[in-house]
């Protein structure tokens, strides 16, 4: 399945409304393990995503994928925008080099939050829906269920890394809140897809 431009630019738009649709309950997730700003963090970062898809028309997907990392990167406070950033980037770093194979992008945007946050999966972050999502679509297997059983499987993890690793086991039955925002993106994704 290859990512193409028009499907480019209908998920970042889907991405940048189900942000600020989310913001209040992404706050709430964050409040429990974090700083209670991401969903703040991920809506002003939106907001300047929003302003590069209406100047951009018929940017090619790489270049696109390239602005909207910056934008993440300047905008999005925390952890949130350099591992957001990091994951577009080396999207966008994908598609100028190698194919537009849709899973490979995936899991070059997966892997580069890999290497910026130093994680592994099992560590309550959002490589735990990255990673897996890269998976499913490499077999072939990115649907809603699976999605909805990725972020499932995070709620009784212990955070070892980030903000939330302070809490150590009281994390356990907290939701992610980057898992959770990470989530949002391909359920959108999917919802393109289809």
């Amino acid at each position: 399945m290859k990512l193409t431009q028009a499907m480019t630019y209908k998920w970042l738009q889907l991405f940048v409304q189900d942000i600020q649709k989310n913001q209040a309950h992404l706050n709430e997730l964050d409040t429990a393990i974090g700083d209670g700003d991401h969903g703040t963090n991920m809506v002003r970062g939106m907001e300047q995503v929003s302003k590069i898809l209406s100047q951009s028309q018929d940017q090619k997907v790489s270049d696109l994928l390239k602005q909207v990392a910056f934008a993440l990167i300047s905008k999005v406070g925390g952890a949130s925008g350099p591992l957001y950033g990091t994951a577009f980037l080396e999207m966008s770093k994908y598609l100028q080099n190698q194919d537009d194979d849709l899973a490979s992008v995936i899991n070059a945007g997966a892997l580069g939050i890999k290497q910026r946050g130093q994680v592994n999966g099992g560590e309550k972050t959002m490589y735990d829906i990255w990673q897996p999502v890269a998976a499913d679509l490499q077999q072939q297997q990115f649907n809603q269920a699976n999605l909805d059983s990725h972020l499932q499987a995070t709620l009784n993890l212990e955070a070892t890394k980030g903000r939330a690793s302070y809490l150590g086991e009281r994390s356990q039955g907290h939701l992610d809140p980057g898992a959770q925002s990470s989530t949002i993106l391909f359920t959108d994704l999917l919802q393109v897809l289809n």
